[in-house]
């Protein structure tokens, strides 16, 4: 499917402090991770500021992940993006979507419409020619999420990376129809899109107490299902499943909640760069 080469990537917040957060990105460099991802709304710390914090904590990638369009306008929202990708050098990944349902609520709050899907979708287009417009020379890379069909057209036209939204009981055979289906909207550009997953539990240990805050499903339906955002056993069989992903649907960038940071570093150990 891709013989684009594996890099893994760590989805954390600060929520404990800058101490625990700047342990946490060096743990992730020290241990071959390429990007401290950061999720967003108005429960953690705002995203950009931590993760400017985090691009001088270690030598990594940072990212957004991914940042909710009806949270701020979209030129501030170009604004804050660009400012990371001038100051870390171009460490930066901007990760951008339409928004979960909660965001409705967090916009609210801010004073700030939520809109349509479609007002939504619009948004992160005019996001995204604003930071065009303000990276000049420069290119910030831009994920983002899709799930739906107007969004994966959306990412096939304007995504560096693609991250599948879809939810935990997705079946494998529905994820392998939707890479295919980016890929062909995507065109002679569809080569140029690195295709990400994110997992929510890593290795073989209890899921955690929130799983079905989280995932929509509780722990034990999730642990005993074939769902994607699961990756379990030992480390050599966990880099033969994630191998598997890449051959069947070209998965390549594998982002894991930071709870499960040093249970695949043995994988990211065996797959990085490979």
């Amino acid at each position: 499917m891709t013989d684009r080469r594996f890099r893994f990537g760590v989805v954390a917040s600060p929520d404990r402090g800058p101490e625990a957060w700047q342990t946490t990105v060096r743990r992730a460099a020290e241990l071959g991770y390429s990007t401290i991802l950061m999720p967003d709304g108005l429960q953690l710390l705002s995203p950009f500021p931590s993760l400017a914090m985090a691009a001088t904590t270690a030598d990594i990638r940072v990212g957004t992940f991914v940042a909710a369009a009806p949270l701020r306008p979209p030129r501030a929202a170009a604004w804050d993006a660009h400012t990371l990708t001038v100051l870390t050098n171009g460490r930066f990944e901007f990760g951008i979507g339409t928004g979960r349902p909660v965001v409705e609520q967090f916009a609210a709050e801010l004073g700030l419409p939520f809109g349509s899907a479609k007002q939504r979708r619009d948004q992160v287009r005019e996001t995204l020619d604003q930071l065009a417009k303000l990276d000049g020379d420069r290119h910030t890379p831009i994920m983002l999420a899709a799930g739906g069909p107007r969004t994966l057209a959306l990412a096939a036209s304007r995504a560096d990376i693609v991250s599948l939204a879809k939810a935990a009981m997705t079946p494998r055979e529905e994820v392998v129809q939707l890479a295919r289906e980016l890929r062909e909207l995507a065109g002679p550009r569809a080569d140029d899109i690195e295709l990400a997953m994110n997992l929510f539990a890593a290795g073989n240990g209890e899921l955690p107490p929130w799983t079905k805050q989280a995932a929509g499903v509780d722990a034990a339906t999730l642990a005993a299902s074939d769902s994607l955002m699961l990756l379990r056993g030992t480390p050599q069989e966990m880099a033969d499943e994630l191998l598997r992903r890449r051959d069947e649907f070209g998965a390549s960038y594998i982002s894991v909640n930071s709870t499960y940071l040093e249970e695949l570093a043995p994988v990211v150990e065996k797959l990085a760069g490979q």
